[in-house]
């Protein structure tokens, strides 16, 4: 049997936003592998082998999948909502650098829904206009990088969304970033908390930056910061489709 590879994304948590062609391949596979809380999304059933391990062995999990694959086993790298946002595509691809073309395996990237976007639909429409991800863990660039993006972002005027805001082992980077908003935004641009977005454990908090706390924000949650003309309009947020000069 020839190997396969594909790295999918599982959406935000809810079964139904996980794309077909993601589940076929859970469905087919013979080995899944991912960060342990991901894996456990995937029900056991007779032929598959489930790989969890921790969130901070992406490589040797590439390196792992890529010779599974190599050696004719149908392998699916599961992350949670898209696999190249912050997730495993990127890996896997910067594992096959140390491998010869000829011996690469069958690959496919199946995209899925992130939590931003997820987050935003449940809000309406913040992210109309022009907006960039950041991650705000310093694992992998410095807290000081992460500074500069986020202060370029908010002096383009992008609307912006923060994955991995604040956890135990690093408990002050997103106070680090409300500081670097309150230097260069207003204080009556929109913050939305979304936590747990699309599962039973959602919560959702619209507030502004003025109010904004950095222990609103765990883990689990995903910050999304409106650009100058965020507004609402009713229970909904949205961004409009047109910028101001200079915005």
């Amino acid at each position: 049997m020839t190997g396969r590879l594909t790295i999918l994304g599982l959406g935000p948590g809810a079964a139904g936003l996980i794309a077909p062609d993601a589940q076929a391949a859970v469905d087919g596979a013979t080995d899944v592998l991912g960060y342990a809380p991901y894996v456990a999304r995937i029900p056991a059933r007779p032929g598959l082998t489930l790989h969890p391990t921790d969130n901070r062995e992406e490589l040797d999990r590439a390196r792992h999948a890529i010779a599974l694959a190599q050696g004719g086993a149908q392998v699916a790298v599961v992350s949670s909502g898209d696999p190249g946002v912050f997730a495993m595509a990127a890996a896997v691809f910067e594992a096959l650098e140390d491998i010869s073309p000829a011996d690469h395996p069958d690959i496919a990237v199946i995209p899925g829904i992130t939590a931003m976007l997820a987050a935003a639909a449940r809000c309406g429409a913040p992210l109309g206009h022009d907006f960039c991800a950041i991650n705000l863990s310093d694992n992998l660039k410095s807290a000081e990088t992460i500074r500069h993006r986020i202060r370029h972002a908010a002096l383009g005027g992008f609307a912006m969304g923060f994955y991995n805001p604040r956890s135990k082992a690093r408990p002050d980077g997103f106070a680090r970033a409300l500081e670097v908003l309150r230097e260069t935004c207003e204080p009556g641009r929109i913050v939305i908390f979304a936590r747990a977005v699309t599962t039973p454990d959602e919560s959702i908090t619209v507030t502004t930056l003025a109010h904004a706390r950095d222990d609103m924000a765990d883990m689990r949650t995903v910050v999304l910061i409106g650009n100058p003309q965020t507004r609402r309009v009713g229970k909904w947020v949205y961004t409009p489709r047109f910028a101001s000069e200079g915005t």
